[in-house]
């Protein structure tokens, strides 16, 4: 009793002085639709997962160096040696992962229910904004673990930007912080991603919260009521004075359950799984990562490696501008009318076709035939031919040096580049050298980082890579019948 007794008397003083119960009273009684307590919680575990994010990546920014060479060093010691720090970085991932799938479930649920009809329109458009802003606060995320995937990651973002017409070098110069990745990428994408996009996050959500109490919580839809704009506030008014409920605790009990499973999931994830692996820092020559992006755009990457070749920078940078000028524009052109989902089949049509997309290419990119193959296991003697020698040696070079993670030979290694088992039938030996030491669009010279002995083992090797028919390069012809 001693305790409850300072608590009200030390809550007594806070309040005389600030004056804080006159200002929760009202929100705290704020009518609401019947209804309504878990039809609009989504919108609240969203604003939890985004405080998680937040607090814990603040404390995550304590440890963090930004730099090209400490930011990866950081993050490791942050991940394996501070205390708790496993915890917060799993955390602080889950919560922004909840994030990004709240965001869309809750935009669906207003897309379904046409709850971003009159006069809620610029709820909408805020909400759209939030939703841009979280998908380029999880990149810019992404790239601050400057491991291999992140790195080449962006650097494969900024091959598909730079080839966009016109606008191309200026995006690969705004994503890189210069003609190249390094220190200045890291300090910008940190700076994007801990300072303006929060801000920017923090004042839209103030301006979504406002336009919800100014506005109203949107009500249940039911089929043969539409929205008629002329008539609407009075009706939804006459119906709060009806049927309309405090906020708390009818409503407001199941914002508190929805955000207390937001926390204790990310919590209670981030002890038992932590954060995913860090993967191996970046390589140059690309031979020891991953170029997957995070799971919340590997669909794009599908999306964007599957189109035509040459409409593939429109889709980089067109479809998600066409996309969010669609979200924009859609409340101000369907706002009024019917809101129930079964007076509107197109809607929920539309939500299940684009889940469907969604979804096949999510899947694909997890087959990802343009990804290494990174659990390629080295050339067998029977393949090779030999088990000593150059030749043994330029096999085991082939695999060494990540040759084999994007090559086949004889169905051992990766799709994503050319099958070499006879590449010796159509180049020649100094075609084969100067694709190694230069490299080509997708692929990275190995001239730096090999020395002559070893790129003459590897050539004796590719130079067995014949059919048994012996097919010379300079006049190719078909295998004998």
């Amino acid at each position: 009793m001693l305790g409850l007794d300072l608590a009200r008397r030390a809550w007594e003083w806070f309040d005389s002085r600030t004056e804080f119960s006159r200002l929760i009273g009202p929100l705290i009684q704020f009518r609401v639709p019947p209804r309504t307590s878990w039809y609009s919680a989504l919108g609240s575990m969203t604003l939890t997962a985004f405080l998680v994010s937040t607090v814990t990546g603040m404390l995550l920014g304590l440890l963090y160096v930004s730099g090209s060479g400490p930011a990866e060093a950081s993050i490791r010691f942050i991940s394996y040696t501070a205390p708790l720090g496993g915890v917060i970085r799993g955390m602080h991932w889950f919560s922004s992962s909840a994030l990004i799938m709240l965001v869309a479930f809750h935009a669906i649920r207003v897309y379904l229910t046409g709850s971003y009809k009159f006069p809620r329109e610029l709820n909408w458009v805020v909400g759209a904004l939030l939703m841009f802003l979280v998908i380029t606060n999880g990149f810019t995320g992404m790239v601050l673990r400057w491991n291999q995937a992140a790195v080449w990651s962006t650097l494969i973002g900024v091959g598909f930007a730079g080839r966009v017409p016109w606008i191309g070098h200026y995006l690969g110069y705004l994503i890189l912080g210069g003609q190249t990745f390094g220190g200045a990428t890291v300090s910008r994408m940190f700076a994007v991603h801990v300072f303006f996009v929060p801000a920017l996050m923090f004042l839209l959500i103030g301006a979504h919260l406002y336009l919800v109490y100014a506005n109203g919580l949107s009500e249940r839809p039911e089929a043969g009521r539409p929205v008629e704009p002329k008539m609407y506030r009075n009706w939804y008014r006459e119906m709060l004075n009806r049927e309309g409920v405090p906020f708390w605790p009818e409503a407001g009990w199941a914002h508190v359950v929805g955000s207390f499973a937001v926390v204790a999931t990310s919590l209670a994830l981030g002890i038992l799984w932590g954060a995913p692996k860090l993967g191996n820092p970046p390589d140059p020559a690309m031979l020891h990562g991953t170029t997957k992006p995070d799971w919340f755009l590997m669909w794009y990457e599908s999306l964007v490696v599957l189109a035509p070749k040459g409409l593939y920078p429109y889709i980089f940078v067109g479809l998600p501008i066409a996309f969010f000028l669609l979200m924009v524009s859609f409340p101000f052109l369907f706002n009024k009318g019917e809101r129930h989902p079964l007076r509107r089949p197109w809607a929920p049509a539309s939500v299940l076709a684009a889940c469907l997309i969604v979804g096949v290419l999510w899947l694909w990119d997890i087959r990802a035939p343009w990804v290494p193959r990174f659990d390629a296991p080295p050339l067998p003697a029977s393949v090779v031919g030999t088990a000593t020698g150059r030749i043994a040696r330029g096999a085991a070079l082939f695999h060494d040096k990540g040759c084999e993670l994007c090559h086949a030979i004889a169905g051992y290694g990766g799709i994503r580049g050319p099958d070499l088992t006879n590449v010796a039938n159509r180049l020649t030996m100094n075609q084969i050298q100067w694709r190694i030491i230069n490299g080509s669009p997708t692929m990275p010279p190995y001239g730096p980082i090999m020395t002559g002995t070893e790129l003459d083992d590897l050539m004796s090797f590719l130079e067995t890579r014949k059919a048994p028919w012996g097919v010379s390069p300079a006049s190719p012809s078909p295998p004998p019948k």
